[in-house]
């Protein structure tokens, strides 16, 4: 996919992650013992062959920015084309803040001018999948679209979950005749995957028509008021996805990337790896006492308690007698002696001291901010 470039988008304050996002875009939440969201379409794309690709982004971009660094671990540090960042141009009175998806994009249109490939892939920055995008740009074209919207059929989510996306509907040939933006009363399970192939040159008129008319929202403002105009395409997406919208969508995820089938599916693929910021850490360490059952532990633990179901990131110590059961501990966390836990989130640099127990319900798990001690 030479002819292609891709543009991340990390905007958008995500109250619904609340303590995950105070400090961090929840497109670098951590996921899945050692890695960050944006990892997941990053390597998607690089995996697709697209050696170009612009990250936008807006609020706590700090830890993505350092998690990215020059892009050498997707193979983007390259004197042609490679990884760009964008932060907001903020002023002294900080206004310059993105005012939605379209803006963003028109903020960087130089990066669209100075391409000369012929298409563009637009994607969040904040869901978990792992695809190849050459069979989409090859249906787009063959379709003769204008835009396409990878979709994914979401049966099993309640009422509540579906109207965090949006709702598309389509017809015989696919082509999107409806889309509504978080419904309260979704008409479908078609989600949309907040990923669009368009052409390059149409993206930048859309983009500067929308400026002219004082329009920031890439969804409401291009896909929506356009649909009757514009020749509006759906892919449907079969693969693992979810995307990072709230702390029942993160918690959901962890703890489904511990079935073998869905680890599988995104971790072991050849041609397909989700590469990430390494670090050189030593293996984790169990001494005689502890027990593992069904867990991701990354480098650098050292266990010895017993834990089961759950995931724990670099770093994280667990102490003796101390159960850990459906949880997520993040990276260089301390849980001390005689500690129980049962459907916890630790951010990272937590330390729970000797004796204390926090229980919380799969459903609504018990949340502990960066660097606290209970």
């Amino acid at each position: 996919m030479k002819n292609t470039i891709g543009i991340i988008l990390t905007g958008g304050k995500k109250r619904e992650l609340k303590e995950m996002t105070i400090k961090r875009a929840s497109a670098a939440i951590p996921v899945g013992g050692k890695y960050r969201a944006i990892d997941f379409v990053l390597s998607s794309m690089v995996n697709s062959g697209i050696t170009k690709v612009g990250v936008i982004t807006q609020y706590n971009l700090r830890s993505l920015m350092d998690h990215l660094g020059s892009g050498k671990e997707w193979d983007l540090d390259r004197r042609h084309g490679g990884l760009y960042i964008f932060p907001p141009s903020l002023s002294g009175d900080d206004t310059g803040w993105y005012r939605g998806t379209a803006h963003a994009m028109y903020s960087n249109l130089t990066f669209l001018k100075r391409s000369d490939e012929d298409y563009v892939i637009i994607a969040s920055g904040d869901c978990i999948y792992n695809m190849l995008f050459d069979d989409v740009l090859k249906y787009h074209i063959e379709k003769n679209a204008d835009i396409t919207i990878i979709y994914k059929e979401m049966e099993g989510l309640s009422q509540k979950e579906l109207s965090r996306f949006g709702i598309l509907e389509v017809d015989n040939d696919e082509r999107i005749i409806d889309f509504q933006e978080k419904p309260l009363h979704p008409a479908s399970t078609k989600c949309s995957m907040g990923i669009y192939i368009i052409s390059r040159k149409m993206l930048m008129s859309i983009l500067e028509d929308c400026a002219a008319h004082g329009y920031y929202d890439f969804v409401m403002d291009v896909i929506i008021k356009r649909l009757r105009t514009l020749r509006i395409y759906g892919y449907k997406f079969s693969g693992y996805w979810r995307s990072i919208n709230s702390i029942e969508a993160y918690y959901k995820c962890n703890m489904e990337l511990l079935q073998p089938e869905i680890r599988e599916e995104l971790f072991l693929q050849g041609d397909r790896k989700i590469f990430t910021k390494v670090r050189s850490e030593v293996p984790a360490k169990y001494n005689e006492e502890a027990e593992v059952r069904n867990s991701l532990v990354a480098d650098g633990c050292i266990i010895e308690g017993f834990v089961e179901n759950s995931v724990l990131f670099r770093g994280v110590t667990v102490g003796k007698n101390t159960i850990i059961r459906d949880s997520i501990i993040m990276q260089d966390a301390v849980i001390e002696d005689n500690v129980e836990l049962n459907c916890v989130i630790l951010d990272k640099n937590v330390r729970i001291t000797k004796g204390k127990t926090l229980k919380g319900e799969k459903s609504w798990p018990v949340i502990v901010g960066k660097r606290i001690v209970v």
